[in-house]
């Protein structure tokens, strides 16, 4: 920041918006292991202390910036289809996590869900409710779907590194890995997390998990039932 830059800034009143907006610009362009009460300070140009009349803590600071990308996610669309608005709903969701690619580590490391995911799971919630779901299956389905409502999932492995064909001892050891790693393809740039995890898996097992669940809701399905399949 220039010093023409830094005393237009010091001008604009510090508040809460701006701390956060200037934070999440801070993790876009350095990452977020790069934020700093400090360097954030110092992108605004103020001293460290005028941060902390806004938030009491980097902690509070990053439950601000979740809720903040958690509010950029698109609204439910209007339809009787609930499986249409769910699947557009996550979508978006990953598009903002693809937008700020540290914030799902952000959203994991936080020890509740902060008021802005907790609005944005009680409206999944009456999405699927308002589709038919009991609210039984509605409390199956969102430990189902996990942190895939917000557009992301944790792969068992990071294999975003990995190209080229497989080593030759390792395909002997373990054929059936070696052959999916030889089919596999792989796009880094649409990944959210590392690993396999590019769109079109996503949206494979997006697709899987909403069908499944219509299938259930038209069976009637209940826990009291789980044991007993058809």
């Amino acid at each position: 920041m220039t010093r023409q830059e830094t005393t237009h800034a010091q001008r604009i009143p510090l508040n809460r918006d701006r701390v956060l907006r200037a934070a999440i610009a801070l993790a876009d362009a350095t990452g977020i292991d790069a934020l700093s009460m400090r360097r954030l300070a110092q992108e605004l140009g103020v001293v460290p202390m005028a941060l902390y009349k806004h938030v009491a803590n980097k902690e509070e600071l990053l439950d601000g910036m979740a809720d903040a990308v958690v509010g950029e996610i698109d609204p439910p669309a209007v339809g009787p289809d609930w499986q249409h608005v769910v699947r557009g709903r996550i979508l978006s969701a990953r598009r903002v996590l693809l937008r700020h690619p540290w914030a799902a580590r952000v959203i994991e490391s936080r020890t509740g869900p902060t008021p802005a995911v907790l609005a944005y799971l009680d409206s999944m919630a009456g999405t699927f409710r308002g589709g038919g779901l009991s609210a039984d299956l509605t409390h199956h389905v969102m430990h189902a779907m996990g942190s895939r409502l917000l557009g992301f999932s944790q792969e068992l492995f990071d294999t975003a590194g990995s190209s080229g064909p497989p080593d030759p001892g390792l395909a002997a050891r373990y054929p059936h890995i070696a052959e999916l790693a030889a089919t596999a393809a792989h796009d880094g740039d649409s990944t959210v997390g590392g690993g396999c995890d590019d769109q079109f898996e996503f949206e494979f097992a997006l697709d899987l998990l909403l069908d499944g669940f219509e299938n259930l809701r038209r069976q009637g399905w209940t826990s009291s039932s789980k044991g007993v399949r058809t």
